[in-house]
Parts: C-alpha cells; structure tokens; sequence
C-alpha cells in the first residue's frame, strides 16, 4: 500500500483504513515511522535500505498464515515501489493470487492483494513547483543497483530527444556521487544551459525545501535520494518562482 509523500495529511482515506485494519505492518522503518500513530498496538516488521526482498518474502509469509498486512511504501507502491515485487515473488513461488484485500472474504485457494494508490513523488514535487508536468512527460530513476548505467542513459537520452518534461529519481548517493552528473552530460546534448529545473527534497515532509535552477547552475551536492528532480522542456519556463509547463491553450485559443 502506498503511504504518498509523507505527510499523513496526504494519505488515501483508503490507506489509512488499511493500516487500522491491518494485524501487521511491514516496511522500510523510514517509512514506518511516517504512519506511527497508525502502528499503536500492532506488530510492526521494520528493516533498512536495499532489505525489500526481505519485507517482501516476509510480508506473504505472513499474509500466507492468514495475517492482515500492511506492507507500506513510500510514493506510489507501483512507482518505483514494492506492488510489483509482490507480484514477482508470487508468480516465482506459483503464489496465486486475487483482487481483494482487507475488504474482501478469504479464499483458501488465492491469496487477496489489494493495491491502494498513493500520490508519486513526481506529483508532489510538480505541486510544489507550480505546474512544470502539464505536458508529456517521462520518469527515470538514475539509481544503476539494480538497471546497468547503460540503460539509465539510453532512456534518458530517449526523453531528452523526444523533448519530455524529466522527472528524475534516486539522482545521487555516497556510493554513486557522480550518476546526476552524468545525467546532466546527457541531457545537455539536446536541451538548452539554461532549460529549467525544479528540484525539491523531501516534499511534504519536515525538512521540505525546493528551488528552480537551470541544467547548468545544478549543483548536484546539494541532491540526496531524497531529492526529487524535474527538467524541463524547450517549452518549460518560470514566471514569479513558479515552473510552468504550457499545454499549448494560448497558443491555440489566445486569450
């Protein structure tokens, strides 16, 4: 289940009655800590970074002895999340599987999954911002753990070409400190220095900041993996500290 972008403020009415329902929450223990008030009296199972074959494996255990679990994360489960592992190991183990969830009766031949949407880290830095997703856009994680760097760059290069509003995650960590460097590199074969881009750290959550700056003035060391970043177009402009990206209305209707 998805827990958005922080705040409990923009959780899904949904979410939150799956975590008061739940016998069991499961989770990265950061964002664990983000939904505590909704833990109180129930078993927790939190563990830390790159552990989510763990909390995965552990999570359908659990649910398989006919727990009610919540297994949490952060943005949208199936962005970057965990909804797609969970459906990775049940096709491996032959766990079957229904639509269903908390709300639905138990079957003993099918184990009920429900996938409960949460607002992406891209909607939430994009609301900060002002309006720079409005057109056609694309989403590339730069993190090479688990997709070779190659790949990261022929994908961006790709949306580059294709003039896509980017958004970028996972940009820089102490084991990859150069990787949104290197994104730069390539992005700058075909956008302009000064196209703009809105970078926004931990987006509705204490220690929320964010700022515009152009693909040149980016200065990476102050991007974390909790940074959020997104480049603009040709298109993209700011106007008054907002970052806007024009559908085209004006263009076609005037004003």
């Amino acid at each position: 289940m998805s827990l958005g972008p922080g705040s409990v403020d923009y959780l899904a009415p949904r979410a939150a009655d799956a975590l008061r329902r739940a016998d069991v929450i499961v989770g990265y223990k950061t964002y664990v800590q983000l939904v505590e008030e909704f833990a109180q009296g129930k078993e927790v199972r939190a563990s830390g970074m790159r552990k989510e074959m763990d909390r995965c494996r552990e999570a359908l255990d659990l649910a398989l002895e006919g727990r009610r679990v919540a297994l949490v994360s952060g943005g949208d489960a199936g962005i970057y999340g965990m909804a797609g592992l969970v459906f990775d190991l049940c096709r491996a183990r032959d766990i079957a599987v229904r639509k269903g969830g908390f709300h639905a009766n138990a079957s003993p031949d099918a184990l009920p999954v429900e996938v409960i949407p949460g607002i992406a880290a891209f909607n939430a830095a994009a609301s900060l911002l002002g309006a720079p997703l409005m057109h056609d856009f694309a989403s590339v994680s730069l993190s090479d753990h688990l997709t070779p760097w190659e790949i990261i760059e022929k994908r961006l290069d790709a949306a580059a070409v294709a003039d896509f509003v980017i958004a970028l995650y996972n940009p820089r960590s102490a084991t990859r400190p150069d990787v949104l460097d290197r994104a730069r590199a390539v992005l700058l074969r075909h956008r302009a220095g000064d196209t703009p881009v809105g970078v926004v750290h931990k987006a509705m959550r204490d220690g929320q900041r964010h700022w515009v700056t152009t693909l040149d003035e980016m200065a990476s060391e102050e991007v974390d993996m909790q940074t959020v970043l997104l480049v603009g177009n040709s298109h993209t402009y700011v106007w008054n500290g907002w970052m806007v990206t024009p559908r085209g209305y004006l263009d076609k209707y005037g004003v």
